[in-house]
């Protein structure tokens, strides 16, 4: 077991405090939780190249630690209604609509190579600044509603394009079998 996979167990182990957190209207404790993880991903990510303690672990607990973490925040924040519920929904279904077609390629022998898009890399940056903004407004009791909004506009509208361009690649790939899909982070 590698420093950086147990970074990203902890990150895993946020996950339920996370939830208590935004439970019980602990903002500070919600957005300190993001902040936290996000520099610690950053972290476990230089080790890893730094000091070649990169594994095949590794390369499914960083993004499975990160989603988990975006997802919590997504679906919290639009139950306590601070982000709209349809926001939440069409995160997640992308999430999980891009894992369904990695394990239906494999159970049908037709397993994909995967490397990030773009388009993926902008969404996941969206979703990012948009939980970040949507998060420190009630922590920092600034007037933010604005920059949330149009943060929910691009996230949603980068979503939505990166659902269809994985759709697209994997579709292409189940028919020709020969291009690889794509994943939201790079490999440690």
């Amino acid at each position: 077991m590698t420093v950086p996979n147990f970074i990203s167990i902890a990150r895993l182990l946020a996950v339920p405090v996370l939830v208590w957190a935004l439970i019980d209207g602990r903002w500070d404790l919600a957005f300190l939780i993001f902040i936290v993880a996000g520099i610690s991903d950053a972290v476990d990510g230089a080790i890893a190249r730094r000091f070649n303690q990169q594994s095949a672990l590794g390369a499914y607990l960083d993004p499975i630690a990160d989603k988990a973490l975006l997802i919590t925040i997504f679906v919290g924040l639009a139950l306590l209604g601070e982000l709209p519920a349809w926001l939440a929904i069409a995160v997640v279904t992308r999430d999980v609509l891009i894992m369904a077609a990695v394990v239906l390629s494999f159970v049908m022998g037709r397993p994909v190579t995967m490397r990030p898009l773009m388009v993926s890399k902008l969404t996941t940056l969206a979703q990012l600044l948009l939980a970040g903004f949507a998060l420190a407004e009630p922590v920092f009791h600034l007037p933010l509603a604005t920059v949330v909004d149009v943060l929910v506009g691009v996230t949603a509208l980068l979503t939505a394009i990166s659902a269809a361009a994985y759709l697209l690649e994997w579709l292409r790939h189940m028919a020709s079998g020969e291009m690889p899909m794509h994943r939201e982070d790079e490999s440690r």
